[in-house]
């Protein structure tokens, strides 16, 4: 049983095709880096993947965990949500609310409404809290309030969270992006730990081909909607980006990055094929 299984889904905001014709599947346990240039439907695909959006094709379908997510333009309603985390650049934390308060949020799924509501929580579950901050590396800030923390700290909370949820699939929408590259990259090793460690599968939306060189064995790349590489991503040179994307490859590459230098995450991808092969219109 796959973890996330997309099927022919398309997508259409005004005369903006998002998503056109998207099919993929993301086994159990795999990291996965989605890559692409602005505009070129990464969030929309994450959206869609974690039931907010709907697809307008009757044919597009998506399975998560052997479960239906949607078919047709249609939600499940019976899904199970809480085996899916999503994570967004902008945090999405509780500000004036403790580190702590926002990281024992993820058990709400599972305990009874009226504690839920009046945020009574018991001494297992704020173990359970305190050990996820140390596991991201912030056990020392649980009582400030979230909105005192950097921007790195706030992402490393929201994976705090995301561990007191017991969720199977964390998709992380451009969890790096607004952080500057020592953050980023204590992010990236903390999404590693927990797929590698816990076997969380984890697909993770980045803006720098680098970061997904380094930390993703493999990587779908979009563009205009579509998919047009599913392969290792040791195989992503600037020679080849320039050649799925042209003058906006540079928006990938970051400056003075190595090009198609091996990751110690993707190592063992070096003696795989390519999924998928160079799809130009």
């Amino acid at each position: 049983m796959s973890a996330i299984t997309v099927s022919n889904l398309s997508k259409t905001f005004g005369k903006n095709r998002a998503l056109d014709k998207v099919s993929l599947t993301v086994e159990r346990g795999e990291m996965v880096a989605l890559i692409g240039a602005s505009g070129s439907g990464k969030s929309t695909l994450i959206r869609h993947i974690a039931g907010l959006e709907t697809a307008d094709n009757k044919g597009g379908r998506i399975d998560v965990l052997g479960d239906l997510c949607q078919d047709g333009g249609r939600l499940n309603p019976r899904l199970k949500r809480g085996r899916i985390s999503v994570i967004f650049q902008q945090f999405n934390l509780v500000g004036r609310l403790s580190v702590m308060t926002n990281v024992l949020i993820g058990h709400l799924g599972r305990t009874p409404r009226w504690r839920g509501t009046l945020g009574v929580f018991n001494r297992d579950e704020k173990l359970k809290a305190h050990a996820a901050l140390d596991r991201v590396g912030i056990p020392q800030v649980f009582a400030q309030r979230s909105s005192t923390l950097s921007g790195g700290q706030q992402q490393r909370a929201a994976i705090a969270r995301t561990l007191v949820q017991e969720a199977e699939i964390l998709i992380a929408d451009e969890p790096i992006s607004a952080l500057d590259p020592s953050s980023a990259r204590r992010v990236m090793d903390v999404l590693s730990s927990i797929n590698s460690e816990d076997g969380i599968t984890v697909v993770v939306s980045l803006h720098q081909v680098e970061y997904a060189r380094r930390y993703c064995p493999r990587t779908i790349a979009m563009r205009d909607g579509a998919v047009v590489y599913d392969g290792p991503s040791t195989a992503l040179s600037n020679e080849f980006l320039a050649e799925l994307y042209g003058a906006a490859s540079e928006e990938l590459v970051l400056p003075d990055a190595p090009a198609g230098q091996a990751a110690p995450a993707a190592a063992a991808a070096e003696r795989e094929r390519p999924r998928a092969e160079l799809e130009l219109a």
